[in-house]
């Protein structure tokens, strides 16, 4: 499978297509007003850089993005009685994501050079064996302790007639984590109606491996407001890649069937996590790749909560999603209401190539070669019912 998936759309998603070819319709556009985007500062870091925030809004939701990290810092979204509540984690201060994103839960961030694991930060590219900072039980994490993440992006704002966005742009030095080439990387995120779609983009000087993800995560009841385990979830996936007790894949495409990983009709997340089930001892609870049906841009996961009505659907042209339980909420952290955050208080489903990819031949490549452009996009769409 290449690094740059071809974007055919399902029949049926015409709307979502129209997202990912840049024509983005608005229902009633007549009477909706038109879509606002608005900056305001967000602190500064101890070199003296500023940080800075911006809030798109439409009829339906509104974001907000801060320039350290690409980071989704607020969003809020409609339930079924069209009551907006913030129903993503996140923090209230610069300071806060600083200090205690990385190494950390990495709320809301772009991921980069990396998302997810590299075994042992370790990696041959043409003859050529690269080592990488290790972060994680041995292994390298998510780009490094000085990912994507951590950096502070230049930002465009965009606006049309029926959307708004904001273009973030970070050139990756050579060597930076130790990962070879010079990479340029843009990721828009556009906003219209109840969607809100991230497009990414890179382009290198030299041979190197890429897997870029945001790693968002949600409680569709409000953000601080509790667990997430009775959120109902369906994952367009019949296969998964189960993990040694590190979390690096074993290079098997395992079925579902018969799993708790079995998400194939919408389950609680809850109903099955502590079933004694090994891949979930590993992980303390979800947090694995699943292998995606399909080609090109399709419904990759749908997510509901009972009690507002919220429904999350997320669609994708990349190979697998991770899906991720909160597992490692432990109580320390304090969100953007002041409200603790505990184990199972939000989830991550993190659309990407497949956790150490570079070790894996019969994984999707994340090679990517001068002359070659990486280009992937995501689609987060809100509703109620």
């Amino acid at each position: 499978m290449p690094l740059r998936p071809k974007k055919t759309l399902l029949i049926g998603v015409a709307a979502l297509a129209a997202l990912v070819t840049g024509t983005l319709p608005v229902v009633n556009a007549a009477a909706a007003p038109s879509p606002t985007i608005s900056k305001d500062p967000f602190g500064t870091l101890s070199d003296g850089t500023k940080v800075w925030r911006y809030t798109l809004t439409s009829s339906a939701i509104s974001v907000k993005i801060i320039t350290y990290g690409g980071i989704v810092q607020r969003l809020d979204a409609p339930d079924r009685h069209g009551h907006r509540t913030d129903v993503v984690l996140g923090f209230p201060k610069l300071d806060d994501y600083v200090a205690k994103n990385n190494p950390g839960p990495y709320f809301g961030a772009l991921i980069g050079r990396y998302g997810n694991r590299i075994a042992k930060g370790t990696f041959t590219l043409d003859g050529t064996t690269y080592h990488l900072p290790l972060n994680n039980n041995g292994n390298s994490l998510h780009g490094g302790p000085k990912g994507f993440d951590t950096k502070v992006w230049s930002a465009t704002p965009v606006k049309t007639k029926n959307a708004v966005g904001v273009r973030l742009d970070y050139t990756s030095p050579d060597g930076d984590m130790n990962y070879p080439g010079t990479l340029k990387t843009s990721v828009t995120y556009t906003l219209s109606g109840s969607s809100l779609r991230l497009d990414y983009h890179a382009t290198t000087d030299r041979a190197t491996v890429v897997n870029l993800t945001n790693h968002s995560y949600f409680n569709l009841a409000g953000e601080g407001s509790g667990g997430i385990y009775d959120h109902r979830l369906r994952l367009n996936a019949n296969r998964y890649t189960p993990v040694d007790s590190t979390l690096i894949p074993t290079g098997q495409l395992a079925p579902v069937a018969g799993t708790p990983m079995d998400f194939t009709k919408a389950t609680p997340i809850g109903a099955r996590i502590r079933d004694g089930f090994q891949q979930l001892a590993y992980g303390q609870g979800y947090d694995h790749n699943w292998v995606l049906n399909g080609s090109g841009f399709r419904l990759a996961a749908e997510v509901g909560e009972p009690t507002s009505g919220r429904v999350l659907k997320i669609y994708t042209d990349q190979p697998g999603i991770q899906f991720y339980s909160g597992n490692f909420l432990d109580g320390t952290l304090y969100g953007t209401s002041g409200r603790q955050y505990r184990q199972g208080d939000g989830f991550a489903l993190e659309t990407q190539h497949f956790p150490d990819s570079p070790n894996h031949s019969n994984f999707p490549s994340t090679v990517l070669r001068p002359g070659q452009t990486y280009r992937t996009s995501t689609v987060w769409s809100f509703s109620a019912h």
